[in-house]
């Protein structure tokens, strides 16, 4: 009998494996890999109960997604080397920050083919500092002798080559991908309905909630009767202002939001005023796979997502009197040319944002492993 190669998934949350990777675990599943899964359980034990369903082996670790303190990390560097160890798989892939650098290291130390994709540079890379000093020696012990490493967007990979973070091969994918399967075009809004712009994203102050916040102030006092709804986990200090804006009617939150798709059902744009180091960003991806125009940033991991004054509008970062010229303009549009934005950006989703392109660019390094 044929002993099934292995494969090892690192991630920061069940998120990250299983709803931007659910399709590519299947492929190799169906190729006859044996497939294992690690990243920090929630609190519901989704991981397991979510790993049997597609037929893998799920393995937990500790990980804070966005702390710095260095014995901790350290601990991350051990546990990883010890379930690596136990696996011993064949290949492993790593997503997100620490399990690329903790997980590239231990590849590295014990001679394992190692894939990690850089879903965005991070807080670590992105401010200058002794945080990013440390960072970039990090990648770069764990990625030089990395199979392969897949970078979401033009300026990730430049910035790689720019800081001397040596690889032996790079590609640039388009993000983690939509499935165009599961995300249907919705019916858009009728002509009778109040324009409704929605915003989408963790609550903190590099997403652009500020900006969004401040739109919603102006624009509130000459259009009253546009709506602005958020949708998110306030991660920053946010939940007062968001209560106090509730209250007096600027806008419409709903806390965290498992099925985002029965609010963009009603919306008509969504928006996201980001400047955070995105990879590319899913929100925009399955809003525009849904049929939605996009109002959102120049910024890497945003802009990709837009062809400005086709699919929607592209703004400039931290300005929030660009960001209120643009959505009134999209407000003054008439309804036929907002819908018709959406239809564009869908396509444009299936032209180059098609999940099965990720998988394909996976399944390649992975057999070339072997």
């Amino acid at each position: 009998m044929i002993k099934k190669k292995k494969i090892l998934i690192l991630g920061n949350s069940h998120l990250v494996v299983f709803k931007f990777r659910g399709e590519l675990i299947e492929e190799l599943i169906n190729q006859n890999y044996d497939v294992w899964v690690c990243f920090p359980n929630g609190p519901f034990g989704e991981g397991e109960e979510t790993s049997k369903k597609y037929g893998c082996h799920f393995i937990e670790i500790k990980m804070e997604r966005r702390g710095t303190n260095p014995l901790k990390d350290f601990l991350i560097l051990k546990e990883y080397y010890s379930i690596v160890k136990k696996v011993a798989p064949d290949v492993v892939l790593g997503y997100t920050v620490k399990p690329d650098v903790y997980g590239g290291i231990v590849c590295r130390l014990l001679n394992i083919s190692f894939i990690p994709n850089i879903t965005g540079l991070g807080k670590g890379l992105d401010e200058k500092g002794i945080v990013q000093k440390i960072t970039i020696a990090l990648y770069k012990f764990a990625v030089k002798k990395s199979k392969c490493v897949f970078f979401q967007n033009d300026n990730d990979k430049h910035f790689f080559d720019e800081h001397g973070i040596g690889y032996q091969k790079g590609k640039i994918l388009p993000g983690s991908g939509v499935n165009l399967s599961k995300y249907h075009v919705l019916p858009y809004p009728g002509d009778d309905e109040p324009i409704r712009f929605i915003y989408v994203a963790r609550i903190m102050k590099a997403k652009g909630i500020d900006q969004y916040l401040e739109a919603a102030h102006i624009i509130k006092h000459k259009y009253p009767d546009v709506e602005f709804h958020i949708c998110g986990f306030c991660e920053e200090d946010y939940k007062t202002i968001l209560e106090n804006k509730s209250e007096s009617k600027e806008i419409i939150y709903h806390g965290l939001v498992e099925d985002i798709s029965e609010f963009e059902k009603f919306s008509h744009c969504v928006v996201l005023p980001s400047f955070h180091p995105e990879g590319i960003s899913n929100v925009l991806l399955e809003g525009a796979a849904c049929g939605r125009p996009l109002i959102t940033t120049d910024h890497s991991g945003c802009r990709e997502t837009v062809d400005d004054g086709v699919t929607g509008y592209i703004v400039r970062q931290r300005d929030s009197e660009d960001l209120v010229d643009k959505m009134i303009r999209f407000i003054q549009l008439p309804n036929s040319e907002r819908m018709r934005m959406g239809e564009l950006g869908r396509k444009k989703i299936e032209r180059e944002f098609n999940r099965q392109i990720v998988v394909n660019a996976y399944i390649k390094e992975i057999h070339s492993c072997e």
